[in-house]
């Protein structure tokens, strides 16, 4: 069986459908992309055939490229990947180029057979590019979404979208779509242009036939293939194109900080393409996109983003047990993050209890779901029926004995183990024998916490990152007797909410809040040695992080970062580092001042009435003044990265992770980890762990024993060994 097959009606029109085989959703390979070039020879050829329409069999046209295949590529071309890349991807333009001509003459613009295109769902990436080949689009009311979404994961549409669909509405139109990413549902495609006709899933078909009946020469010649065609919002030689094209310019490296290489080189094609034919704007797309492609940042996006993020929302690390859909799950405490859990679960068709310490406090806690969805359905996200659905799932109680029947509980009280103690026996007193007991909590070890437990295998870590219902990443924390059903139940809940899990082993802080505190701390420890807190910031800004970390201090509030220190000191005793003395001394201060951060309207940063940051707080430079000597920039980043970067290769040596693969997708969906580095591991493989050994004994003798070589760099330094050479899937599975 192939993945795209033809067949003919009596009208004379050729359907090619595409039907990827053993595959959900449609993705395009080598042998697909061959088929689909065989078949409009086929159709082309066949006198009886007046017009074709392209569609699919399943209920989505398109997920896009299958981007392993362009891994087999670089690898299987030996010295001269690039120009495999780009071969490749030129192929890959000749097909669409024909699908696009249809047979026209290239004198005339007549004879040509019109193709339409059939949409019955969701299409993104080469689906899309394809159907900007077609002559007329048509996509079917419901719940598909379409765009292109390459950016996202560090590429550029590279099959012919940037330049097909620049040159339809122009560049100024097409940037937020190219440079976004974000897929949109029919009625808003129509609107920018990437369809032409939105009709009932029921009709699709037949107006598309009907179309290509109907259709002249003059529907099928694209605009840039007519005598006297000029680019939308003027040419970049043009005045008007001219001050686009600088505008376009600014805001990209506004955006990206120049560490995202993939918007740039789309510009740049978008910018060269505009003043040459169509042909040659093809070949200079293909140019960008390999150029991308071969970039490192390209490969670690790709890897972390999409591979690796895939792999693990399968599954990759799940136990061999049976299946653990959860049909009713157990919130214990209606507070900000037990209210999200319920919103998710609820979002998902989980049914949902709603325990809190009394009905008042649990029903403010449901109240948070109908605020939700009343805001969704304004915006037009969701409709009342679903918005009634999600509050229906939920049944908010002050009575325990309103969890019989859960067969998970999720345990979201104050992080206090002697509170969470106190829930725990009550809990287990009424649920069943074999229900999974989930506690969340960023901090506090499970395996102390499990001590509470009769049924210690059956208790796990949840850990949500707020807010819940937007931020993408669970983190699952085994204790020490956790079983493998637990481990289980929590992926297959994490992958019905539709997040992304990473499952770590117990220990101090896990993984994610072990690898930001030292962010966030580097961050202050700079502002006591005089460091400009603009530099600061800005510094972590060019890295890609979405927040420098006295802004992120100041969102997660001061008093939980003292109140962190202080548990740690506790705990570690004589063990706690001398060299947080410093921050501590800052962070402290800063709350007996009542600074406590944005939701004080007063931390780092100062803030007006209404919550609005006004700039660094005047008294800071009060208490530690700026030096009249800064710091290199490359030097302050570098302190910012590995200090996050070290204790992520400390959690692996220490057995904490057992995957690089959850290291990195945990590093950026987590807290921001400079998304175009890949994930810490990725990074130090990008800049090689020799280096990276080098440059951590620099920090270690100017700033500090915590920048201390781990015994694993070093190792992998010596050897010139990669992490993922050692320790990627590829490698794991080979030992």
């Amino acid at each position: 069986m192939t993945d795209f097959t033809l067949t003919r009606d009596e009208d004379g029109v050729a359907v090619i459908s595409w039907d990827a085989e053993g595959r959900s959703m449609n993705v395009m390979t080598r042998e697909a992309f061959e088929t689909l070039d065989s078949l409009m020879d086929e159709a082309l050829a066949d006198d009886t055939v007046k017009g074709i329409v392209i569609t699919s069999a399943k209920k989505d046209f398109a997920g896009g490229m299958d981007l392993n295949v362009l891994a087999r590529i670089r690898a299987e071309a030996g010295d001269e990947p690039a120009q495999a890349l780009f071969d490749f991807t030129m192929q890959g333009h000749r097909v669409l180029r024909k699908i696009e001509r249809a047979g026209l003459d290239p004198k005339t613009n007549k004879g040509g057979k019109p193709v339409a295109c059939a949409i019955p769902g969701t299409s993104a990436g080469i689906g899309m590019e394809i159907a900007l080949a077609c002559h007329r689009r048509f996509m079917a009311d419901g719940k598909g979404k379409i765009g292109l979404p390459e950016i996202l994961v560090g590429l550029f549409p590279g099959s012919g979208g940037t330049t097909r669909y620049s040159r339809m509405v122009g560049a100024m139109q097409a940037a937020p779509v190219l440079l976004e990413g974000k897929m949109q549902a029919p009625k808003a495609a129509k609107s920018a242009q990437l369809i032409d006709e939105v009709v009932a899933p029921d009709e699709l078909l037949a107006k598309a036939k009907a179309w290509v009946l109907e259709a002249k020469d003059a529907d099928i010649v694209k605009p840039w293939d007519q005598k006297g065609w000029k680019m939308p919002g003027g040419a970049p030689y043009h005045p008007a194109g001219f001050m686009t094209f600088v505008g376009a310019s600014a805001m990209i490296n506004h955006q990206t900080q120049g560490v995202y290489p993939a918007a740039k080189a789309l510009l740049s094609a978008i910018y060269e393409g505009a003043q040459v034919d169509f042909d040659t704007a093809i070949r200079i797309e293909a140019r960008w996109f390999t150029s991308v492609l071969m970039n490192p940042t390209s490969s670690a996006m790709i890897r972390s983003l999409f591979l690796n993020k895939q792999a693990l929302e399968k599954g990759a690390n799940r136990p061999d047990a049976p299946d653990q859909t959860v049909k009713k799950v157990g919130v214990l405490g209606a507070g900000m993050m037990g209210a999200g859990i319920a919103l998710v679960s609820a979002q998902a068709g989980i049914e949902v209890v709603l325990l809190d310490q009394n009905k008042e406090a649990a029903e403010k806690g449901k109240a948070y779901t109908a605020d939700y969805t009343a805001k969704g359905i304004k915006r037009g996200k969701t409709t009342q029926e679903k918005a009634d659905a999600m509050l229906a799932a939920i049944t908010p109680t002050d009575d325990v004995n309103d969890l019989a029947g859960c067969d998970l509980i999720i345990e979201a009280v104050f992080e206090d183990p002697k509170v969470k103690a106190e829930i725990t026996g009550r809990v287990e007193a009424v649920i069943g024998e074999d229900t999974i007991f989930a506690t969340n909590t960023s901090t506090l070890p499970i395996t102390d916490l499990a001590k509470a437990s009769s049924r210690p295998g059956q208790y796990i870590g949840i850990h949500f990152f707020s807010p819940v219902e937007r931020m993408a990443l669970v983190e699952i924390i085994k204790g020490k007797e956790t079983g493998d059903r637990a481990v289980a139940k929590a992926l297959d809940y994490v992958r019905q909410i539709r997040k992304t899990p990473i499952v770590v082993n117990d220990a101090r802080f896990f993984y994610a809040n072990r690898c930001i505190i030292p962010y966030l701390n580097e961050g202050a420890r700079m502002v006591t040695e005089g460091v400009s807190p603009a530099l600061i910031e800005n510094a972590a800004k060019l890295l890609g992080f979405p927040l420098g970390p006295l802004q992120l201090i100041d969102e997660t509030s001061i008093d939980l970062g003292v109140k962190i220190a202080k548990a740690t000191k506790a705990a570690m005793g004589d063990a706690y580092p001398a060299e947080a003395a410093p921050v501590d001394e800052l962070m402290f201060r800063m709350a007996d001042e009542g600074r406590l951060g944005r939701k004080a309207k007063a931390g780092f940063y100062a803030y007006d009435e209404a919550g609005k940051r006004q700039g660094f707080w005047d008294g800071l430079s009060d208490w530690h003044a700026v030096a009249d000597d800064q710091p290199d920039l490359l030097d302050v980043q570098h302190r910012l990265m590995f200090a996050q970067v070290l204790e992520a290769v400390k959690a692996l040596e220490e057995g904490v992770l057992t995957d690089i693969r959850e290291g990195d997708v945990g590093a950026i969906l987590g807290w921001g980890f400079a998304p175009w580095s890949g994930g810490p591991f990725s990074w130090l493989d990008m800049i090689g762990t020799p280096y990276a050994a080098a440059r951590v004994d620099e920090l270690a003798e100017s700033f500090g024993p915590r920048f201390s070589c781990p015994a694993l760099l070093r190792e992998m330094a010596e050897k010139g060994q990669t992490f993922y050479g050692r320790f990627g899937p590829e490698a794991q599975a080979a030992a």
